[in-house]
């Protein structure tokens, strides 16, 4: 494969060129299979080079990206890019009845460079395939999740949805078996349309993460701009339909959109409550309460999204309060701007989880440098960019974070360092 430079990396982010795209999505690919040969030196100077096109492209670039979106290729040629999409779908009628292929495809490349460590990767962050359907009052779905960095025998995990609603009325809809069950700011939000390559560690931490559980819910349109969704769910971990193990949590979310104003164009307060009958062998985190309050402004070109929440630990894990805040900046229809500030911490010692690729990082002898993962306070400042070649069906992100973790137990939980992360997004 050609070497893949660094101005291959920011023309492909910065230049809307179609070939450098694919360079550098290889280039995602193979990195893998060198990393094992790299010694820590080479590993540090790739991170702190990649870091520089971060922040050289932020300060240099910004001025020019609009006049470079301008000078794309004409309507009809986006169009028929757009179009490609329409493969997923099989069947719709006059009447809206459809039978359409659903799925998402997602590759991350990581690099973090801490005072406890480094680690280097890319992988395939996830891979769905199914279909769904819609037939008079009735739809359905059914979706895999498989994972692409395992050998065929070993690729499939679990269903996520699997499930059939029922529309009651125009505005209501019943909705029954396996289904995602989503809280806190990010946890509701798909990863198919997250403004950053992973949630934000508050979800990570509160929300419970295998998303998908068997049980039923209804969701409505009230009037006044008012929306609820509720549901009590199994808490059983099975890969598949299941409600014989553990126990149960239920959960009520509402929210409601705010007019125009002065302030804002648009905006969205909400408001979720979860209990959880904790069990140990239940599929969820250990809190029996977990409230959560979010919302979603915007003006013009920028945008306000923010999360406070609390969750009451159980079967041994502390109480947890985090905040998050989340500006952005849509500099134009490609191309946005997205910072985002985290903070958690944990009535006693070890409440607070690591993020993803935090928690990842080993020593000099490859072994873990933070046991356990936890700590009791963490912070989290990160900045990066999207760039929507189809909106948020195909995306790349690019973003760099720092974060760190106090450890009051002082048992291996204790973090500093930073993470610089490539993505692709598509789903269809």
């Amino acid at each position: 494969m050609d070497e893949v430079s660094q101005s291959d990396i920011y023309i492909c982010l910065f230049e809307n060129k179609p070939a450098d795209i694919n360079k550098v999505l290889n280039f995602m690919i193979v990195i893998n299979m060198k990393k094992h040969t790299e010694s820590n030196q080479a590993k540090t100077t790739k991170l702190k080079s990649l870091v520089a096109i971060a922040i050289t492209s932020a300060l240099f670039t910004s001025g020019n990206l609009a006049a470079e979106e301008a000078e794309t290729s004409n309507s009809a040629k986006e169009s028929n890019f757009e179009d490609a999409w329409d493969f997923a779908e099989l069947y719709k009628s006059d009447q809206g009845d459809y039978f359409s292929l659903s799925g998402r495809l997602q590759l991350d490349a990581a690099w973090v460079e801490s005072d406890q460590g480094d680690y280097a990767d890319t992988a395939w962050r996830r891979f769905r395939f199914g279909f769904k359907g819609k037939q008079g009052e009735f739809k359905y779905a059914l979706e895999a999740d498989i994972n692409l960095n395992n050998s065929p025998e070993d690729m499939y995990n679990r269903l996520t949805d699997a499930n059939v609603s029922w529309s009651l009325d125009k505005s209501t809809e019943l909705k029954f078996l396996k289904q995602s069950t989503g809280f806190t700011m990010d946890g509701k939000t798909s990863s198919k349309k997250l403004l950053t390559p992973q949630r934000n560690n508050l979800t990570n931490n509160l929300w419970f993460t295998a998303e998908y559980f068997t049980g039923v819910s209804v969701k409505s349109k009230l009037s006044d701009d008012w929306s609820y969704k509720t549901g009590i769910f199994s808490s059983d971990g099975s890969d598949e339909i299941s409600i014989s193990d553990a126990s149960y949590f239920a959960m009520f979310s509402t929210s409601k959109k705010l007019g125009k104003n002065s302030l804002w164009d648009k905006g969205q307060v909400s408001f979720d409550y979860v209990y959880n009958d904790t069990h140990e062998d239940g599929n969820t985190r250990d809190f029996s309460q977990v409230i959560s309050t979010s919302s979603k402004f915007s003006a013009n070109d920028w945008g306000l999204h923010s999360d406070i929440s609390w969750g009451k630990g159980d079967l041994g894990q502390s109480d947890v309060f985090g905040v998050v805040v989340m500006p952005t900046y849509q500099q134009s229809e490609k191309i946005q701007w997205v910072a985002r500030y985290t903070y958690l911490s944990s009535s006693e010692d070890n409440g607070v989880r690591l993020g993803r690729y935090d928690s990842k990082v080993v020593d000099e002898f490859g072994e873990s440098s933070v046991d356990g993962e936890r700590g009791d306070k963490y912070q989290e400042i990160y900045g990066g960019v999207n760039w929507f070649l189809n909106d948020h069906k195909l995306k790349l992100q690019a973003g760099l974070q720092y974060a760190k973790m106090d450890d009051n137990a002082n048992d291996g939980g204790a973090y500093d360092g930073w993470s610089f992360t490539l993505a692709m997004r598509s789903y269809w």
